[in-house]
This record gives C-alpha cells, sequence and structure tokens, in this order.
C-alpha cells in the first residue's frame, strides 16, 4: 500500500477521506514487510465511542505515541496513567478558575484592541495583499505566550517581526507529521525534517526554559494570573507524586503542550473560518446582521448564535487537528467487526468524518451553519463521538469554552469593522503537518466597512 501513499501524499487527507468513504468508515493499512505499520484508520461514530468512552482503558497513548511526539516530553499530551491524571486535574482547576477566565478575557479583549484593530486599518489603508493565516498565527502566539508564560512577544505588529520560537514550532510541526507516514525506523526518508525538529527543538527549549526563569523571578514582584506561574505553586504537590523528572522539566513540558494546544488550533479554526465566511456571502451577510443586531461585548458573546454556529460548521469541515491515535493495550474488537491488538494503532481520521453521508447527511459537504441551529433558536447538541473536533470522553478538550470565547471575539470585531476578500486564483489547500493549516496561507485584501467610517 506505501506506493499509493506516496504518490497521493500531496493530497492525502482527501485521498485517505475517499477510501474511507468507499469502505464503510474502517479501512486497515500495513506497511511495507519490516516496516511495523499496522494502521486501523477510521471514521466510524460507534468505533469513536468504543476508544476514547467506554473501553476507554483499553486505549492509551503508548510508547509509540510517544516516540513521535517525543518534543512534547511528558506533558498532558503524551502521558498515561497518574501523570496524565495529575496535569488533567491540574489544569482543569486552573482553567476553570474565575480569575483566570477574567484574566482571559481582558488579554482577549487588549489584543484585540491594541494590536489586531490598528494592524487591520494600516493594511485597509495600504491596500495591501497580506497572509490572513499568519495574522491568526502571530496573535493566537502572542495571546497564548501571554496566558500560558506570562510575556507578550509582540509579534503581531506592523512589519510582521520574525520570531524564532514560532517558527521552530511550524518545523517541528511538519517534522512530526512525516513521523506518522514513513516509519521511525526509516531514518533516511525523514532526515531533513528530522534536521529541522532538532534544530527547532533547540529554539523551543532555550525559548520556555528562559521564560521560565524569568517568571521565576520576577513573580513576587511584578505577580501575574498566568499558568506557569500558578504551576509554580504545585511545586510540593508535584513532589509527593515521585513521577521521576525534575519541577523544571515539568514545567516545560507543560507550557510547551499548552502553547500548542493554544496557539495552533484555534489560528487554524479561525482560518478556515474567515476563507468559508469570505467565499459564502450568504453566511457572512447573516453574521454582519446579527452583530448589528445584538448588542454584544466581551461578557455577552453567547447572544452571538449564528456565530457561533458557523464556527461549528467551519471546525466539522476542517478540524484544527485532523487526525487522532490511540495504542492498543489489550486484543479487542471494535463495533466495526474488526480486531486490534497491541501492534496494531488506532488512527481516527477527523477531516474525514466531517465528509460522510452516512454521519452528517447528503449536504454534507457543504458548508450551512444553519445545520447547528434548532427550531427554537439554540444551538444543536451533536455527541462528541460523532462532533469529534475536541475528543471525546476523558481525554475531552479542558479548553473548548476558552476557545470559543477567543474566536468569537475575534471574529466579531473583524466582521463587523471590516470586509476581508480573497486574492482571485488564490488555492486553500491543508498543509502536511499534524495541525491543518492552509498550505499557501490564506492570502486577502481587506477594506474597512462603509458604516463604520
Amino acid at each position: 500500500m506505501t506506493p499509493y501513499l506516496l504518490l497521493h501524499g500531496g493530497n492525502l487527507y482527501d485521498w485517505l477521506t475517499n477510501i474511507l468513504r468507499e469502505s464503510h468508515c474502517t479501512f486497515i493499512f500495513k506497511g511495507p514487510w519490516g516496516s511495523s505499520m499496522d494502521l486501523l484508520l477510521t471514521c466510524d461514530p460507534a468505533n469513536i465511542n468504543h476508544v476514547f468512552n467506554s473501553n476507554f482503558t483499553n486505549y492509551h497513548k503508548g510508547n509509540h505515541f510517544s516516540k513521535i511526539f517525543d518534543i512534547l516530553g511528558d506533558g498532558i499530551f503524551n502521558t498515561d496513567h497518574e501523570s496524565w491524571r495529575f496535569q488533567r486535574r491540574k489544569a482543569h482547576t486552573l482553567i476553570n478558575n474565575k480569575r483566570f477566565n477574567s484574566f482571559v478575557a481582558k488579554a482577549s479583549h487588549d489584543k484585540v484592541e491594541r494590536s489586531l484593530i490598528p494592524l487591520l486599518n494600516h493594511l485597509a489603508d495600504r491596500d495591501e495583499l497580506f497572509d490572513l493565516q499568519d495574522v491568526f498565527l502571530r496573535i493566537t502566539f502572542d495571546l497564548t505566550c501571554f496566558l500560558v508564560l506570562g510575556i507578550d512577544p509582540a509579534s503581531l505588529s506592523i512589519g510582521f517581526p520574525l520570531v524564532p520560537f514560532a517558527k521552530a514550532i511550524d518545523d517541528a510541526e511538519e517534522a512530526l507529521f512525516y513521523r506518522h507516514v514513513t516509519p521511525l525506523s526509516w531514518k533516511w526518508m525523514r532526515f531533513t525534517k528530522e534536521k529541522k525538529l532538532a534544530n527547532a527543538w533547540k529554539t523551543i527549549d532555550h525559548f520556555i526554559m528562559q521564560c521560565i526563569s524569568q517568571r521565576r523571578r520576577e513573580r513576587l514582584i511584578n505577580p501575574s494570573d498566568d499558568l506557569l506561574s500558578s504551576y509554580f505553586d504545585s511545586e510540593e504537590e508535584f513532589g509527593e507524586l515521585g513521577l521521576g523528572l525534575g519541577f523544571d522539566k515539568f514545567l516545560r513540558d507543560t507550557t510547551l503542550n499548552l502553547m500548542l494546544a493554544g496557539r495552533d488550533t484555534t489560528s487554524s479554526a479561525l482560518t478556515w473560518f474567515f476563507w468559508l465566511v469570505a467565499t459564502h456571502p450568504k453566511v457572512e451577510t447573516n453574521i454582519l446582521n446579527e452583530l448589528r443586531e445584538q448588542a454584544y461585548h466581551d461578557n455577552n458573546l453567547h447572544c452571538l448564535i449564528y456565530l457561533h454556529a458557523a464556527l461549528l460548521e467551519s471546525l466539522r469541515l476542517y478540524p484544527p487537528v485532523p487526525f487522532e491515535h490511540k495504542g492498543v493495550h489489550r486484543k479487542d474488537v471494535l463495533p466495526s467487526g474488526e480486531e486490534v491488538d497491541e501492534r496494531r494503532m488506532v488512527l481516527v481520521s477527523l477531516y474525514a468524518m466531517g465528509r460522510m453521508e452516512g454521519i452528517w447527511g447528503e449536504d454534507c459537504m457543504e458548508f450551512r451553519p444553519e445545520r447547528w441551529i434548532s427550531e427554537s433558536g439554540k444551538i444543536k447538541h451533536e455527541p462528541s463521538y460523532k462532533y469529534f473536533v475536541f475528543n471525546c470522553g476523558p481525554r475531552s478538550c479542558l479548553g473548548r469554552a476558552l476557545a470559543f470565547t477567543q474566536m468569537k471575539a475575534m471574529a466579531a470585531a473583524m466582521i463587523k469593522s471590516f470586509e476581508f476578500h480573497v486574492e482571485r486564483g488564490h488555492v486553500a489547500r491543508p498543509k502536511l503537518s499534524i495541525l491543518l493549516h492552509m498550505k499557501d496561507g490564506l492570502m486577502v485584501r481587506v477594506r474597512k466597512r462603509e458604516e463604520d467610517h
């Protein structure tokens, strides 16, 4: 099967979607002899519910996952058992704290008003072609750095300064993707990507350890509600667990995991959302009418029902994390009938899932926010094993509410004041990475709306 994988690598997401569509949502992929590649690819909601929910204890991250994502260390995305339980419990407590939520709301509002809007005004005045994906990566990077590390690198500014740490994350994500599609033992096929990963790793470690040292020095004289400052207070609790790693290493791994979760998923979601809105004028008009009719503000974003539905619909078609995978602890039979054991990895395609008629209906390929609004005008609920964008079961996303708050705040402020026009001939296609970024960015021009003059 490997020659076909290489042949269709440039269009991997849609190629795998077609395979799953023709094989009733589940397909077994075997690599060449000696490669140990044995994958069960699925987008079947019944299988997902079984693996991530009802039989959760039998499916773990495992050694294979931690080898692929070794740069994440012992962070929450890479661990199982007691370490994972401690990190999830701690993150849940901090993220759901009212004080932290107020900190997030204020930081997001300030960043939009003081950085994003002035930048868009500047670009509109100059009628300049620019990459909107880059703008979203920068604002989410600045915000995530501030919320997690207590430091604003100010990458979202006129001139678009180069930020080595942000570039290093992009390089690392690309290399991690290629580890999925080529066996770990085939290092000769991944030499260039692995070299970039090694350099990126050094840059990432240097930046994060600098931030940890700086916050440790400053936190008493310059207190902040960022997550890193809160984690400093858990050193004694961490020591009692006896996990076998130093506290600074734990802080490095934890903050890097949170950085990836906050920066890349939100920026990816906003990029695809704005492309869809810009290419669907009726949806844009509906959002704009809602923004004009509702007296919304940062503490009242829940009144923007249609905007919320449009974001849900965009995430269905373009999930920021296109794949999720699990190792198998003991032999099992999935609801679809396939057998799995410790030699086989389960790989879920979230991208394909949103494109299955059997799951979402004959109009599954259409961008139609109305599918999420009930007759009573409220947001419809779908089970998480069907709408798997935020995972499901014990590992469901802790930051879902925060992500929607940030996305709605940015989208509302931007759409209300500006029109975004995609450059003619621009092709929106996924980049081969562990995150669903656009390969060539999102090239647009921005104009101020007439009503706001």
